[in-house]
């Protein structure tokens, strides 16, 4: 081999005495004309399906143990947003009114005149009684019972099992004659009324049950039972006093 191509040899393998440094900088994007169209349209599908697929986490809406609506907590752990007034979350009892407070004196006054009244409560479970001191049986109780929040996880959930009970032990009562049992729309979030007579006793009664979220309350009318002939004509007016004061213990209840 020659001298000069020897040269040329040792030209092509030799470095450069100083480093060559270049800043780093990211790939530039190719020109749009150069760019594929099939590439872009992917691109902007998975991001548009991305941004979808998060919102739907963030805002999916849980059924809470308690039958309230929640909304689900974020990736991040943090706290969901506070729910509205409006949200059943919001509208939970949460403290009985006093056991007498719940009908008023006049409606007292129509259905038992003249009334001795005595009362019981505690935190969840008042209990208030009416009875006539005029000639002839006049009566009437009002038990409320509330399942409160900071007694169970689940305060709806419980009381629509206490009602359920209530609604079962109707069909199946030992003591009393059962002549009518339905259930009463307007009162509450569910009612029914059940119209009875006493197993050897001469009295009716006409009773409401209500929930009222986690609250559940019964009010009971009873009279003398009616002669030969008069059941229908009481049955219906039992009924409406019980029904007349249930309304306003809804009410009530709905203020707390």
């Amino acid at each position: 081999m020659t001298r000069r191509g020897s040269e040329e040899r040792d030209v092509g393998l030799r470095r450069p005495v100083e480093p060559f440094h270049r800043p780093y900088a990211g790939p530039e994007p190719p020109s749009p004309s150069r760019r594929p169209r099939r590439l872009l349209v992917f691109a902007v599908a998975a991001a548009a399906f991305a941004a979808a697929a998060v919102a739907v986490f963030l805002v999916a809406p849980g059924r809470g143990g308690d039958g309230t609506d929640r909304v689900a907590v974020t990736p991040t752990g943090s706290a969901p947003a506070t729910p509205s007034p409006s949200e059943p979350a919001q509208r939970i009892v949460r403290a009985l009114p006093p056991p007498c407070g719940t009908v008023s004196e006049g409606t007292v006054a129509r259905t038992v005149p003249k009334a001795r009244k005595q009362e019981s409560a505690n935190s969840t479970l008042t209990t208030c009684t009416y009875t006539s001191t005029e000639p002839g049986f006049r009566w009437m109780r009002v038990e409320t019972r509330l399942y409160a929040p900071a007694n169970t996880a689940t305060p709806v959930r419980d009381a629509e099992s206490y009602y359920d009970a209530q609604w079962a032990q109707a069909h199946d009562a030992p003591l009393v004659r059962t002549i009518a049992l339905e259930r009463q729309g307007g009162v509450g979030d569910e009612a029914y009324r059940w119209f009875t007579a006493d197993k050897g006793q001469p009295t009716v009664v006409g009773q409401v049950t209500a929930r009222v979220r986690n609250a559940v309350f019964t009010v009971s009318y009873s009279e003398r039972a009616p002669g030969r002939g008069e059941q229908a004509e009481r049955e219906r007016a039992c009924l409406a006093k019980a029904t007349a004061a249930a309304r306003e213990v809804f009410t009530a209840l709905n203020d707390f």
